[in-house]
């Protein structure tokens, strides 16, 4: 029985590589097929013409292209952009303010 373990271990892990080295060659073989599906679209020259459109924005001649902007969060980055933040002294004068507070309250609350 002990000069069986061995091998018979052995054997077992051999089997589970060749179960995983099967799983990666079958997911190998779909993304092929996924990418040779893609390269048939991309031979079309309609796809070609849609997507230039599409991502790139081409138009045809005599066309007018027209992009827009996205009403709630583009006009919310615009609209911060365009604010002007607090200077940097006015930020620390008013934490100073409010830690100054803190302990003053903190004290009266110590002698009440």
């Amino acid at each position: 029985m002990v000069t069986l373990a061995v091998p018979v271990r052995s054997w077992f892990a051999q089997r589970a590589e060749i179960a995983g080295l099967r799983a990666d060659v079958q997911s190998a073989r779909e993304r092929v097929s996924g990418l040779e599906i893609q390269q048939q679209r991309w031979e079309d020259p309609a796809f070609v013409a849609a997507e230039a459109r599409r991502r790139l924005h081409f138009v045809l001649p005599g066309e007018v292209g027209y992009v827009t902007l996205g009403s709630g969060a583009a006009a919310a980055a615009v609209a911060s952009e365009q604010s002007t933040p607090a200077p940097w002294f006015s930020t620390l004068w008013g934490a100073l303010q409010e830690a100054d507070d803190h302990a003053a309250s903190t004290s009266r609350a110590a002698v009440g």
